[in-house]
């Protein structure tokens, strides 16, 4: 059963926030969908954006910038929680980077996790179908993007899922999660130690395990060069190599004085939004 927690008005369309009981979780989940104005008169693209670590399905609609764009352009959003809540898990908030608010948008394959942390059946799945049976969304027209633990997320999900991600794109994505210490915390704790695991929730290993570009129409990165966290943890310059690689294009853009936050995302969120509708049609 889907409850509104609250609506309001927003360039013309409705910014709402919702709650609904997770069977893939096996608990509450709380998400946002933006409705943009074109939405009253019938289905409309939709755009999944999944956010960063610490954040939450408040995040990007309060600092983003988006709506605007979006209800220019058409353009549903939606934005999941960044992990399942309340688990009872032992230490699960001990850490920002682990745990609570940091679930890298994939099932879990170790205890205790994987009891309730399996965001990517939930995200690709059930969230998915949730929407599209409640709000005036297009099922043959939707795309995926994010920030940082985010960006890793859209990425995976969209090389993992290219049949029902038509477009992704991302800001300053944890590029390489195999390779940074961000990646292989969450990595070992949550798929155990096998490196196999692991190749299959890298959005550059994924890349390269291609045969052709999965998205001709292109992928499109931003990421400010004055990020704290670009040399340690974020390596773009990996996923740029896998994409060559394989002839995938990609429109990788380095932004000097740019840092990790939303005054960045909100910079380019404008050439975001263009980019998905013009691969969503």
């Amino acid at each position: 059963m889907l409850e509104t927690i609250s609506e309001h008005g927003c360039f013309g369309g409705i910014q709402g926030f919702y709650r609904h009981p997770s069977s893939s979780i096996g608990l509450p989940m709380r998400f946002s969908v933006y409705q943009p104005p074109q939405a009253k008169d019938g289905p409309v693209p939709v755009l999944f954006y999944l956010a960063g670590l610490t954040c939450n399905e408040e995040t990007f609609m309060i600092k983003a910038g988006a709506q605007r764009f979006a209800a220019d352009l058409g353009i549903m959003l939606v934005a999941p929680d960044t992990s399942p809540r309340d688990t009872g898990i032992d230490g699960v908030a001990d850490n920002w980077d682990f745990g609570t608010a940091a679930s890298f948008y994939l099932d879990a394959a170790q205890e205790p996790w994987s009891q309730y942390f399996r965001m990517e059946t939930y995200i690709v799945q059930e969230l998915r179908e949730l929407v599209l049976q409640n709000f005036p969304a297009r099922k043959d027209s939707t795309g995926i993007f994010g920030h940082s633990m985010g960006g890793h997320g859209a990425l995976t999900l969209a090389l993992r899922h290219p049949g029902i991600y038509k477009s992704v794109s991302a800001f300053a994505p944890i590029a390489a999660p195999m390779l940074c210490p961000w990646g292989q915390k969450a990595f070992s704790n949550y798929l155990g130690n096998d490196q196999a695991k692991w190749q299959r929730h890298d959005a550059s290993s994924l890349m390269r395990s291609k045969s052709s570009a999965p998205y001709p129409g292109g992928i499109l990165i931003d990421q400010g060069l004055a990020d704290k966290f670009l040399e340690q943890q974020l390596l773009p310059q990996e996923f740029e190599a896998a994409c060559a690689a394989v002839g995938q294009p990609l429109s990788l853009r380095r932004h000097a004085g740019y840092d990790h936050g939303y005054y960045f995302i909100s910079s380019y969120m404008g050439d975001h939004m263009k980019f998905h509708r013009q691969c969503l049609g």
